[in-house]
């Protein structure tokens, strides 16, 4: 099965780096070192490294506390963190700076992962959340580089997919040295899957291990003073097509009640920006650009925040969250962000990537998640009436996150058998 997998991936090849260069019409990234998609790198790249693999911006973001705690225990070890979408490799930039090197995840072949793996000579891989790939990892094996599946989740709906190819998915989980599961019901679905039940370690999920600095939080304070620090503030974060729409017409119908109501608003995508923006002055509601006027003023009602790695800032500034990506059938995004700075939370009914936290949040009264357009507008100027209401959803938040603190020591043990020969 692997091997006609190899083939389809050769065939298909020419239309994958189409594929790149026509999403590089919206960004250009895309058409950025395509050769590191082969596994041949330009760059200096340093050997006898941690290599990380993080998909992208969701991914790039919970390798904070792992890379935290990497560089704390092996600072003369260098880390290399390859992603596959240009927001990742931006995401990665912005969090890190210069402290890791960055490259692109090559085509699951096993020229192209010989190749990397040949130029790197990591002493371990680390595979955030759900990145099966079924060559990287048989060549791993036979190379005996332990790999490490970390913060690991999958739903119902991909085992589903994976159980069509049982005997490839059994062989490449197989592979992994250790699978650090976000929940039992995951850790189920990969023993299910063919996983080596005693490698699966069920570990919590490492987002748990939020830290925010305390200059995001007063840059995020002199925002909200500057747009106005008396009026209701709320975010739409991480929005996908056909959220904007809502969140507008919403927004409009709010401002009826609190005239002076803001709306921060900040697409997933960065090649969207300038759409919602055109969107949002055909809807009429005087905005401006974050990337164009830094100081938000306080006579505008929708605020875009068309920047990258200012999210966190934007929480910061906002009463209210809603989170995207949750009435688009896109999964939702991370939940804790907002939570852990003691913000009420609002997501959609499309949640399956978050299955557990959103679960968890809305047991203890943080979170509250909504149907459709009427119920997210109902649900805004509820909180916005009950200042109680709105203190207490943000301090269950709190207390959330503080009682499911631990999974990155759990996590960081396993690596560190891996690294020190022990397991």
């Amino acid at each position: 099965m692997r091997q006609l997998y190899t083939l389809l991936i050769y065939l298909l090849s020419p239309l994958l780096v189409l594929r790149l260069w026509l999403r590089g019409r919206k960004n250009p990234g895309y058409r950025e070192r395509i050769g590191e998609r082969f596994g041949y790198i330009a760059q200096q790249i340093p050997q006898n490294c941690i290599w990380i693999h993080a998909v992208s911006v969701g991914e790039s973001q919970a390798t904070q506390p792992l890379v935290r705690w990497l560089k704390e225990q092996f600072p003369d070890t260098a880390i290399v963190i390859s992603t596959t979408t240009p927001t990742g490799a931006d995401r990665v930039r912005e969090m890190y700076q210069q402290e890791v090197a960055h490259l692109y995840f090559p085509f699951d072949l096993p020229g192209a992962v010989n190749r990397l793996l040949d130029r790197l000579q990591p002493q371990i891989l680390i595979v955030m959340e759900t990145e099966i790939w079924p060559n990287l990892l048989h060549i791993c094996k036979r190379r005996a580089l332990p790999v490490v599946l970390a913060n690991a989740r999958l739903s119902a709906e991909s085992a589903k997919g994976y159980q069509r190819v049982a005997g490839m998915t059994r062989e490449a989980l197989q592979s992994f040295s250790a699978i650090a599961v976000q929940n039992p019901a995951d850790a189920q679905r990969f023993i299910d899957l063919g996983a080596v039940k005693q490698d699966v370690h069920l570990c919590g999920s490492i987002k748990f291990d939020v830290r925010i600095p305390a200059s995001v939080r007063e840059q995020g304070a002199l925002l909200k003073a500057a747009c106005g620090a008396e009026r209701p503030v709320w975010i739409a974060a991480s929005t996908h097509a056909g959220e904007e729409e809502i969140v507008l017409r919403v927004h409009q119908q709010l401002m009826q009640r609190y005239p002076d109501a803001l709306l921060i608003l900040t697409p997933r995508h960065p090649e969207r920006f300038s759409s919602v923006a055109a969107m949002i002055e055909k809807s009429g509601l005087s905005t401006s650009r974050r990337s164009e006027i830094p100081v938000c003023k306080p006579g505008i009602s929708v605020y875009l925040g068309d920047t990258m790695g200012e999210l966190t800032v934007f929480y910061a500034a906002s009463d209210i969250a809603f989170v995207g990506g949750s009435l688009a059938s896109t999964g939702g995004h991370n939940i804790l962000e907002p939570a852990s700075l003691g913000l009420p939370v609002i997501v959609g009914p499309h949640m399956t990537n978050f299955l557990t936290i959103t679960a968890l949040l809305q047991e203890a009264g943080a979170l509250q998640q909504i149907e459709d357009e009427a119920a997210l507008l109902l649900m805004l100027e509820q909180i916005f009436d009950d200042a109680d209401m709105r203190h207490a959803m943000g301090q269950s938040g709190i207390d959330v996150i503080q009682a499911n603190l631990g999974a990155l020591d759990c996590v960081s043990e396993v690596i560190s058998d891996l690294m020190r020969g022990k397991a």
